[in-house]
């Protein structure tokens, strides 16, 4: 089964065509995008999904027919939530399915996605929850803070947590799971920051901005691979755009240059993934 991995295009036209090609020239089985899809929230293509996203892939799926891909897709922290409701609608078209908090079992893989991120330093709040407990880092705005688009009960805020999630939806055998997340798991090469001598209040900021959560996840379940995105810098500054922790082979397609970071697998051969930069 030939997969590609996308994330973190940005409402970046040349790269969802970069992408768009790339799909006609190899026709893969499955195409992920694991979230922030959009441009800017203060910047939004008019209406982003509606207006281009939603047409493209329309566009593509009359062309290839039979050879079009199974998509999955989720959203990720700069991504507006009050816009999910388009990519609902969309999924009922047959353009992709939605993954966020499910699980779609195809080609004997069990395909799972979650997008939200811990605390961050930026204001929009809909995609963040607290990761293994109530604190937040040095730097970075609680979840109790900032803003949303869309209402959501104070309660839920406080004591939802990314790791009361993942023990509700990852519950079962994942030796044959794909974890698609838009948070990279924390302390590794996936998640490192270009945070290098920030001191904020004395306190030297953690240049790690990754998920505890996902990574004792990833650690005590093994799944057989998961893709993260979110820290664009994160594979210039280590030189590493995966790692294997324990059995699990973890890839990460962010990116911080001008070209669409891709990377194509096959489940059943995970050791042999490659990214590619197209531009």
């Amino acid at each position: 089964m030939n997969c590609f991995f996308v994330t973190d295009l940005h409402g970046k036209t040349s790269r969802y065509q970069a992408l768009i090609n790339e799909i006609k020239k190899e026709l893969p089985d499955v195409v992920l995008i694991g979230g922030d899809l959009l441009p800017g929230f203060n910047t939004l293509y008019g209406d982003f999904i509606t207006e281009y996203l939603i047409p493209k892939f329309e566009e593509l799926k009359t062309e290839l027919k039979d050879k079009y891909p199974k998509i999955f897709i989720i959203m990720g922290n700069d991504d507006p939530r009050i816009e999910e409701e388009k990519l609902i609608e969309a999924e009922k078209k047959g353009i992709w399915d939605y993954l966020n908090e499910k699980k779609i079992t195809y080609n004997d893989f069990d395909f799972y996605g979650y997008a939200f991120v811990p605390p961050t330093p930026f204001r929009l709040k809909d995609w963040e929850k607290f990761d293994v407990s109530r604190y937040t880092d040095v730097g970075c705005v609680s979840p109790l803070e900032g803003s949303r688009t869309i209402e959501v009960n104070p309660v839920d805020i406080e004591h939802h947590t990314i790791a009361k999630d993942l023990q509700k939806l990852l519950q079962n055998d994942l030796s044959k799971a794909i974890c698609l997340f838009h948070a990279p798991p924390y302390k590794t090469h996936l998640d490192r920051a270009g945070l290098d001598g920030r001191i904020i209040d004395h306190v030297q900021v953690d240049v790690h901005v990754g998920s505890i959560a996902i990574k004792n996840f990833i650690e005590n379940k093994q799944p057989r691979i998961t893709l993260h995105g979110h820290i664009h810098e994160s594979s210039r500054i280590t030189g590493h755009w995966q790692q294997k922790l324990k059995e699990t082979y973890s890839y990460s397609a962010a990116w911080d240059g001008t070209e669409l970071p891709l990377v194509k697998f096959d489940p059943e051969f995970p050791d042999k993934a490659e990214r590619i930069l197209i531009d």
